[in-house]
């Protein structure tokens, strides 16, 4: 799914949201009415008052409960008052019992007080015999919800502050937990670890995060393979100057000295013309490594290309049997004519050179609905079966891959400095084919060479 941190964060926000309004409801809906009913022992004190009253009444007089009722509005600050009641209907009418036992002239202690009203209620505690009430308007001490501002700016203000912060934080820790392995490991990387991932830290997530981290993932694998290629390149390419620079020192001494300045002067060029080449190569190897191009301009005739390079072959290597199996033409599309050619020389070459003169190198193209397979056949010694692969690294050398055979081996030209074949398999793969190679037997059993296979996209 896309875009899937953002539907998470979506959906947790909401969630978030909803339960944060519900929760404020709940709370603030039972704080209040937790906070409306009379304090118990302000219950038990009004009830109190209301049993004196009686008392004083029955056994005292009116007189005394006058007395009372002064004192006691005096210290409680309010009104209180005795009453009797008689409900008397008329007009033929009548009153349910039940209505009768319910009905009463104020509130009663154990209701619930209305919050909201500036006027506190009037409470009523009944007398035994049911016709006298005590009345008395509830104090101002024992009104309920003296603190309901404070749990107001409570529930409104702080809570709602504290669980966003909370919220806040889980969703920041949700998003910065990846993003906190990606800084270490990018800091980690540009310490010269080349081998910190991202990705196996963050296996339980699957969101534009964890896309982010392959990203990462994917270009230190490639700097890192660049960097490891760029080091043996030059480990290599250094190898490989010493000795031709080692004889245009003695070459140079012998032009000083005066001894064969004619062949020293030869070498010097042989040996120039040597690390020209070498280096040429590099660079057109190390360009290919690093950038990686997709080199897809051309179009052109791909028999015509082999039979211009098979024709070029032929001519150097004219001890060599040189055959070809192609058919009348071969037209391919964005692709590189000069990458191509260069490739299938190099191959070509390689194939001729470790193909001894009474033996053949056979090119044949063949071609389906989406490639062109191109077979390059040799029947020289063959690759070990554990090296196939290495043939194509930079600087390997293919007679000391190759099965041991002396006397080919002796016979066999120089093989140059290994950077043949390694240039064909990247410049194949900058125009969208692929390379390979394998060792080809016959019936019994007896090794009969390499076969270099490439496939190239119509």
């Amino acid at each position: 799914m896309k875009n899937t941190l953002f539907w998470r964060l979506c959906a947790f926000i909401a969630l978030g949201t909803v339960l944060l309004f519900w929760a404020l409801s709940w709370l603030t809906n039972h704080t209040e009415t937790s906070m409306s009913f009379i304090d118990a022992q302000h219950q038990q004190q009004l009830l109190n008052y209301g049993r004196q009253a009686e008392t004083i009444l029955r056994q005292d007089g009116e007189a005394a409960l006058v007395v009372w009722l002064k004192a006691l509005q005096q210290k409680e600050n309010t009104w209180a008052a005795v009453v009797r009641s008689k409900i008397t209907p008329f007009a033929d009418t009548s009153l349910p019992e039940n209505y009768l036992e319910r009905f009463q002239l104020g509130r009663s202690v154990e209701w619930k007080i209305h919050l909201y009203f500036e006027e506190n209620p009037t409470m009523e505690i009944p007398f035994s015999d049911a016709s006298s009430h005590f009345l008395i308007q509830l104090p101002q001490r024992m009104r309920p919800g003296a603190f309901l501002l404070y749990a107001k700016l409570f529930l409104q203000i702080a809570l709602p502050l504290i669980l966003l912060c909370i919220l806040s934080f889980v969703l920041y820790q949700h998003v910065m937990a990846p993003l906190r392995k990606l800084e270490h490991a990018t800091k980690a990387f540009s310490e010269g670890k080349l081998d910190v991932r991202v990705a196996p830290y963050l296996p339980h997530r699957n969101d534009e995060l964890t896309r982010l981290a392959e990203t990462f993932d994917h270009m230190a694998q490639r700097i890192s393979m660049l960097i490891y290629n760029q080091r043996q390149l030059l480990a290599d390419l250094s190898h490989e100057l010493r000795t031709p620079l080692t004889r245009i020192d003695m070459a140079v001494d012998f032009v000083e000295q005066n001894i064969n300045p004619k062949q020293a002067l030869e070498r010097l060029r042989y040996e120039a013309s040597t690390m020209r080449n070498l280096v040429e190569d590099t660079l057109t190897l190390a360009w290919l490594n690093n950038e990686s191009p997709r080199l897809n301009t051309d179009d052109f005739d791909l028999v015509e290309l082999l039979e211009v390079i098979c024709e070029d072959a032929r001519f150097e290597y004219p001890n060599c049997m040189l055959t070809t199996d192609l058919p009348a033409n071969a037209e391919i599309t964005k692709s590189s004519q000069t990458a191509l050619g260069q490739a299938f020389e190099n191959i070509v070459r390689n194939a001729l050179r470790y193909t001894p003169a009474t033996r053949e190198v056979n090119v044949s193209l063949t071609q389906s609905d989406k490639c062109y397979t191109l077979t390059v056949r040799d029947q020289g010694p063959g690759v070990p079966q554990d090296m196939l692969s290495d043939i194509f690294k930079p600087f390997f050398r293919v007679d000391k891959a190759r099965v041991s055979d002396k006397a080919l081996t002796q016979s066999a030209p120089p093989s140059g400095f290994g950077l043949g074949l390694a240039l064909a398999q990247r410049q194949i793969a900058a125009i969208g084919g692929n390379i390979s190679a394998q060792n080809y037997f016959a019936s019994d059993g007896a090794l009969l060479g390499l076969e270099m296979v490439i496939r190239l996209a119509r």
